[in-house]
């Protein structure tokens, strides 16, 4: 992950070609560096060519008089003068070794790098990193270098293109780097009064906020050596003297620094005085060090400020350190932070439309989701047509108007105006559906309400389960009991928890099924609202405090109130999230509407599709905002990993879940797909706080990308702490976490 520190400025060069000068601009920084005293370090993560012709030997022989303050190196070397990936393949032919180095190897190698040089000296000192070719030259692995080196997030210097046709080059690779979020501080090139790109580039670059720079071309190669070591020598000097040379671009590339430190020492002063954060008691936030400063994101890792930074000492440790996003950025991230593909489907999509009108009419994007989810997704089977919002409390309110047009339509004959007025809605203690108005009244008073809620409708106890001790439980709540004559009972196993429909004639069914009759006479009897549709967070019931809900009586209740129409929340556990695509296949049913966001995009942008099908919808459903239907959604598909055979399983190890169920601090442990929930005894509630787990040291796992130590941010709710991967996490990494939670746990 990114690193930065205050006594260290590091640079990466990228081209926007082959043949641009990047060698020669970068040996000229570096030299113009040194001239300002500071210890320069000069690193090419890959060459491929002749060893004579290396770029390293290069930066070397022209720095020969300031040797003693400029280290220049080169991490992975081939012989053939070739595209890097096609350098290690010819490598592999001749060695037998057929796999090149991965990008994570290259990355933490580069990172190492970084870490040791910073290490090694206490002075102001400059690193430049040179990579090969253009910007999307490929790696050794293959990979787009402007993919490869991003976990590095490192502020960039573009070397532009002054040869015909570079204009169109330059900005291309600018615009490549500005998609994947780089920072780019200067644009350098050479000048060049026919073709005059450097004319076209500078106000180009200028309005959009970037320094550009240019200098002299270099001076034909002579033949002989020592001839041209002087005209090439005398070239330097020239270069890093002048005013407006690139003493002059290293000036700039300091200030740069500087803003950036400063810039992030800032931000959480500037934070407390003008956000209001969501779901934050302000109250509690004591001062600036409760303020976590995100400086980018990447796979599952913030870079974020540390707390013991401190812009006026010169320390050796990094200002940025990586921490794991345990909410998966509040269930939305979903296949890591900045992946391409999302990135440039979201931009193409942006581009090709900006936003249009969607009443009436049709764009592809819109048109491939609703075909997508409808068709072959989670309303495969029973969804009729798709209603495409902006977030998951819209595609609710949405659902809920679907339901309650639905129900007045079919009963509209036995039903007074004012009695529709007051329709409720069937649903469980502990729901949420989101905060706008229309979804917080679908569910009972609670921490997520406000002033203008008017809970309208009935909501059921319903029962959980769990691990305790080791054993899988379902925990019957008190108003249930009487009906199961348990409070608890032990399950055969998980995966028979979830095998509803073999359940379904169990003296358990039966209990839960007069409970639900008895409830529903009582509301009837004592004359309150009559109920119009039931409302459900299958599964799992998440803000409500991570409750995974027995499915055997959520099947129930679906089968008892099959004449009202049925939702299903997956806004939080569809698109396997929880390890299935949909809810359905494991509860047995299907719902009259479903609604589905989060995932919907990849946690990229804000996006909700309310699923329904024939039954549900009205003569005209007068719903809509500005904003329907105007981003490119992606619904994430995902395989369960190799030899899963369970409808039900986890990417958590299951001895891991187990063994802590039995830890005399843990009152619950439970495990779905991508999350981990652990609720605590009473008197253990601060063994989560703060909201981070402490960085491992050097030689525990440690598996960020560049190999360092990381600490893990996550949310909690009220005694429970839950902790979720995305869909592409990596094993280590989970493995890492879990014992980062049994050292706080243990307080080994």
């Amino acid at each position: 992950m990114s690193t930065l520190f205050k006594h260290f400025r590091v640079h990466q060069v990228f081209g926007a070609n082959t043949n641009v000068g990047k060698t020669i601009l970068t040996t000229g920084l570096v030299r113009a560096s040194a001239q300002k005293g500071k210890d320069v370090f000069y690193l090419k993560p890959v060459s491929t060519g002749p060893l004579t012709d290396a770029d390293d030997h290069h930066v070397t022989r022209y720095t020969k008089s300031l040797a003693k303050s400029i280290h220049a190196e080169c991490l992975f070397r081939y012989d053939e003068p070739v595209s890097p990936h096609l350098a290690a393949k010819l490598k592999g032919d001749i060695t037998g070794d057929i796999t090149p180095p991965s990008d994570g190897t290259v990355v933490s190698s580069v990172a190492n790098r970084i870490r040791e040089h910073a290490m090694s000296t206490s002075r102001h000192s400059h690193m430049y990193i040179e990579t090969a070719g253009g910007v999307h030259s490929p790696a050794l692995s293959g990979t787009s270098q402007a993919d490869c080196y991003r976990p590095l997030f490192l502020p960039t210097i573009l070397i532009g293109d002054s040869n015909l046709g570079g204009i169109s080059s330059t900005i291309a690779s600018y615009e490549s780097l500005l998609l994947r979020g780089y920072i780019i501080d200067t644009v350098l090139l050479f000048r060049d009064e026919y073709y005059q790109n450097a004319e076209y580039l500078k106000p180009y670059f200028t309005d959009r906020g970037i320094f550009l720079s240019t200098v002299d071309r270099p001076p034909e190669v002579l033949s002989n050596p020592s001839d041209n070591f002087a005209s090439t020598e005398k070239y330097y000097a020239s270069i890093t003297t002048s005013e407006d040379g690139l003493a002059h671009v290293v000036d700039h590339l300091d200030t740069c620094h500087v803003k950036r430190l400063e810039e992030l020492e800032s931000m959480p002063r500037r934070a407390l005085d003008s956000i209001w954060w969501p779901f934050v008691q302000h109250g509690l936030v004591q001062g600036e060090k409760d303020v976590t400063v995100i400086d980018s994101a990447y796979s599952d890792f913030f870079s974020i400020t540390n707390k013991d930074s401190s812009a006026g000492s010169v320390s050796k440790r990094s200002i940025l350190e990586p921490q794991f996003d345990g909410s998966a950025s509040w269930w939305t991230q979903t296949l890591g932070h900045a992946y391409p593909a999302l990135t440039l489907a979201a931009a193409r999509a942006s581009g090709r439309y900006g936003h249009v009108m969607f009443p009436q009419s049709v764009h592809l994007p819109a048109l491939k989701l609703a075909e997508r989810l409808v068709n072959d997704g989670p309303g495969k089977g029973w969804a009729s047509r798709a209603f495409i919002s902006d977030n998951g409390s819209t595609g609710m309110e949405v659902a809920l108007k679907m339901a309650l047009r639905a129900f007045s339509a079919r009963h509209g004959k036995d039903l007074k105006n004012e009695e529709k007025k007051s329709l409720g809605i069937l649903g469980l203690k502990g729901s949420y559906h989101g905060d706008t108005i229309g979804a917080m009244d679908a569910c009972e008073e609670g921490v997520y309400t406000c002033e203008w809620h008017n809970a309208k409708g009935y909501w059921l106890d319903p029962p959980t389960v769990g691990f305790k001790d080791g054993e899988v439980f379902v925990d019957i709540p008190a108003s249930l009991a009487s009906f199961s004559q348990s409070t608890s009972i032990r399950a055969e196993s998980l995966s028979w928890l979830y095998e509803v429909e073999n359940r379904l004639h169990t003296p358990l069914a039966r209990a839960y099924a007069l409970y639900i009759t008895r409830a529903l006479e009582s509301v009837q009897a004592r004359g309150g609202p009559k109920l119009a549709a039931l409302v459900l967070e299958p599964l799992l019931m998440g803000a409500g405090g991570m409750l995974f809900v027995d499915p055997l009586f959520k099947r129930v209740l679906i089968d008892a109130v099959r004449g009202m129409p049925v939702i299903f929340d997956e806004v939080f556990v569809g698109l396997h999230r929880i390890g299935t695509e949909s809810s359905s296949p494991i509860l047995g049913v299907y719902p009259d509407i479903s609604v589905n966001a989060k995932i919907l995009t990849g946690g990229l942008l804000p996006l909700a599709v309310t699923l329904a099908s024939n039954d549900s919808k009205a003569k005209a459903l007068l719903h809509g905002h500005s904003y329907t239907a105007t981003r490119s959604g992606r619904a994430a598909s995902w395989a369960k990993p190799d030899g899963q055979k369970s409808p039900v399983w986890s990417l958590w190890d299951p001895t891991f879940v187990n063994a802590i169920s039995k830890l005399p601090q843990v009152k619950e442990t439970m495990a779905l797909g991508a999350v981990l929930s652990i609720k605590v005894q009473d008197d253990s509630a601060e063994l989560f706080h703060p909201l981070k787990l402490a960085s491992q040291d050097e030689g525990t796992l440690s598996t960020a990308p560049g190999g360092t130590p990381f600490g893990i941010h996550y949310r909690t709710l009220g005694d429970v702490a839950y902790f979720m991967t995305s869909l592409n996490t990596r094993a280590a990494v989970i493995r890492s976490i879990e014992d980062k939670i049994w050292k706080t746990l243990t307080n080994v």
